[in-house]
């Protein structure tokens, strides 16, 4: 009876978990208005949002870099 109670409470909680994590898609105006921010600098926390972008083309290039290493080029 217990165990039956704990695993049920364990399903719940895991199935409200993910439910609550799930990230909903951006609408195409929302995309725009992000990219019309993102060139005049005036999205909210800019700085942090370029220095996330940066650290993303930094990991992109270093994995380019692996690979070409890797390939012998």
């Amino acid at each position: 009876m217990i165990i039956r109670n704990l695993l049920i409470t364990l399903v719940l909680s895991l199935g409200l978990g993910v439910a609550a994590c799930q990230k909903s898609e951006e609408s195409t105006m929302d995309k725009a208005t992000d990219a019309v921010g993102d060139a005049t600098n005036t999205r909210d926390n800019e700085k942090l949002k370029d220095a996330g972008e940066d650290a993303a083309d930094a990991m992109e290039n270093a994995g380019e870099a692996v690979e070409d290493a890797a390939d012998g080029k």
